[in-house]
């Protein structure tokens, strides 16, 4: 009776769930379907034996992954070609009209989101993989199972792949950001960037509340199931229960296409998702496969990309932010509207030059667009809608944070702070500190690190490593929670072991970017024979000219710099860059072998085991697949010991790794 029961309960569930979220009809209450899922959940753990991964329950239960493993795509993922305007689409069009005269083609929303394919067995679902590179891409299944609108049972036989688009709809990214904002969390800067980042993020837990979707596409072996068309396939994945938006046509004429294109644009806005183009693809499989595929995009079919979209506000008012060199930047305050999927309240002005070229005006009524569908920036003033209320602008002669006086670089049209104690560059040096492509601090993004300074938990780069002291204060705040706390500080600890490279990227001297910081340190090997070079022994170094040798020498120069660096090598922060030897890679056992580290090692930290086998020359990755050829693990191992068992990968424990290193070495 049981099994029978939970059969029963599976099939009501996915029913229902079908009902709510795909025909958007449902036919029960949220109480009585909340009813049934408990009641399915307690059987379940009461006949563990009839545990299925594909039944309702699983989508509500957060795992912790270990990684992703790549997956090889039985056929390609192509990318589309791009048109930007009517010609470009015309020549297309008329190219394949020339060869099939009675060609007809599909007309579909090109979705703003993450390529998807999703495979089935005689009906289950099995797999979800990414795009990746187009051949390779990761399994990420366990985060797929949690997007309600993916059936995971289909009436059909046999293999079936399928490809469409996940995406997060507006709804979805405007409460994720709400909550970002509200726990001092970084924005994120559109939908698209949204899904990718949950659909890849190792908790699953996290992918189920933010709400993502999927829309199909493509059935990519639907001529397998007597499928001969796009127009058969997307009417099939319709009534395989797959979300197909009902607006995509079929169109016989160019003017068809076209004021269909018009159409959407128009929509665009109201639309529950983004979109970024109009997909027009040849109907016809057959005559598809005649056209063929580039080495990277299909002839068969185009994309045609909507141009920036531009928006009208007003410009309430225009600020000023002091980087962490001192440059003043203006921002504009704008009445807030939505530009390419976000609210937009306020964008960047660049400089003061900026400002007078578009004879902006407070009050005005302004154009705005994202450059490249990420930052926000004014395209110019509407003079012409100018009245009574407008105000000009006044450049301020000081700073507006530290009010002493700004200067102009003689040579660019920026104005500068040189107050080396202005608080605003403090704050943008301890944020450029913390960034990715420098200490890689995780949880330490630009909002948290302002709300720590604001709140006077840290003054200095040096206070970083001392937030763990003020742990019980922290927890006073809201937004602030016991786990997330230990995550941070873990992280901060983490990073002293940061490479020479990244800690001299992430001190902010002048003129010294990344990759300059990653040729001195391999140069140089330690900070204290770093500081101890002159201008003509850094001259000596190819691409290091004199100004950025002046600006080296001057800044290890300074009292309150060699203060700074002595108090961090007294935090245990790591001072030298790993040494390259060409020669011991060549002869050591782990040379081109493709090793992955798990578990909890004693001896040495997962960062360190990392950097002493890509000293030897191994290529590390993140999971267990047919060509790893290692897996060193640690204790509470998990399942990636279990897979490469399963997979014949030879495991060694870490005193067989710390015995062959010593050999090596």
């Amino acid at each position: 009776m049981s099994k029978q029961r939970i059969e029963q309960l599976r099939a009501l569930l996915t029913q229902y769930a079908t009902q709510y979220y795909i025909e958007d009809q449902p036919t029960v209450s949220d109480a009585e379907y909340d009813r049934l899922m408990e009641e399915l959940q307690a059987l379940e753990q009461q006949h563990p034996e009839l545990y299925d991964p594909n039944s309702p329950t699983q989508r509500i239960i957060g795992k912790v992954l270990d990684g992703f493993e790549q997956v090889t795509h039985a056929q390609q993922m192509l990318s589309l070609g791009d048109v930007f305007n009517k010609e470009e689409l015309q020549e297309f069009v008329d190219r394949i009209w020339k060869q099939f005269p009675d060609a007809k083609f599909t007309c579909e929303y090109k979705y703003d989101g993450l390529a998807m394919a999703l495979m089935y067995e005689d009906g289950d679902f099995v797999r979800a993989v990414t795009r990746g590179d187009g051949f390779v891409g990761e399994d990420v299944s366990e985060n797929v199972r949690t997007i309600a609108t993916i059936p995971m049972h289909i009436d059909m036989p046999g293999h079936v792949e399928v490809r469409g688009e996940v995406i997060m709809p507006k709804k979805s990214f405007e409460a994720l950001n709400a909550l970002q904002e509200e726990n001092h969390q970084p924005l994120f800067a559109n939908p698209r960037n949204a899904a990718a980042g949950t659909i890849r993020n190792l908790d699953t837990s996290i992918a189920r509340k933010r709400r993502l979707d999927m829309y199909l596409y493509y059935f990519q072996n639907g001529e397998e199931h007597g499928i001969h068309s796009q127009q058969e396939a997307l009417t099939s994945l319709q009534k395989l229960n797959f979300r197909v938006d009902p607006s995509w046509k079929l169109c016989s004429t160019f003017d068809e296409i076209w004021s269909f294109i018009e159409q959407a644009s128009q929509k665009r806005a109201d639309l529950p998702f983004e979109i970024d183009g109009i997909v027009i693809k040849l109907n016809r499989f057959d005559q598809q496969q005649q056209l063929g595929t580039t080495a990277k995009a299909p002839r068969y079919a185009i994309a045609y990309k909507f141009p920036a979209e531009e928006v009208e506000t007003r410009l309430i008012d225009i600020t000023l932010t002091v980087g962490r060199t001192g440059k003043i930047t203006p921002n504009a305050v704008l009445e807030p509207v939505r530009v390419a999927g976000t609210k937009v309240s306020a964008a960047t002005l660049h400089n003061r030059d900026r400002i007078e070229s578009y004879d902006l005006k407070i009050n005005d009524k302004v154009i705005i667009r994202k450059a490249g569908d990420i930052i926000p920036e004014v395209v110019r003033a509407l003079p012409e809608k100018r009245d009574d209320t407008v105000v000009d602008f006044v450049w301020p002669t000081t700073c507006p944070i530290c009010h002493c006086e700004l200067v102009k670089d003689e040579q660019l049209a920026d104005y500068y702070c040189v107050n080396p104690e202005c608080p605003a560059q403090i704050v943008e040096s301890m944020i450029h500190f913390c960034s990715r492509n420098a200490m890689d601090i995780e949880g330490m993004g630009d909002k948290k690190v302002e709300w720590l300074h604001d709140h006077h938990f840290l003054d200095s780069i040096e206070d970083i490593y001392c937030l763990h002291e003020k742990r019980e204060q922290l927890l006073q705040h809201k937004g602030w929670g016991e786990k997330g706390l230990d995550k941070l500080f873990e992280a901060i600890e983490q990073s002293k072991q940061q490479p020479l490279s990244r800690l001299l990227f992430g001190l902010g001297i002048p003129l010294i970017g990344a990759k300059a910081a990653a040729l001195l340190a391999n140069e140089f090997g330690t900070m204290d024979a770093l500081m101890q070079a002159n201008v003509m022994r850094l001259q000596s170094i190819n691409t290091i000219g004199h100004s950025m040798a002046t600006s080296l020498v001057k800044f290890f120069g300074q009292d309150k710099n060699q203060q700074l660096i002595a108090n961090l090598k007294a935090l245990h922060l790591n001072m030298e860059q790993p040494q390259i030897n060409q020669e011991e890679q060549t002869d050591s056992f782990f040379a081109n072998k493709t090793v992955v580290v798990t578990g909890t090692l004693q001896q040495m930290t997962r960062k360190e085991v990392t950097e002493t086998l890509e000293r030897l020359g191994a290529k590390i990755t993140n999971s267990i697949s047919k060509k790893t050829d290692l897996l060193i693990a640690g204790e509470k191992a998990g399942s990636k010991l279990e897979k490469a068992k399963a997979n014949h990968v030879p495991i060694w424990d870490e005193a067989r790794f710390l015995k062959e290193i010593h050999h090596d070495e």
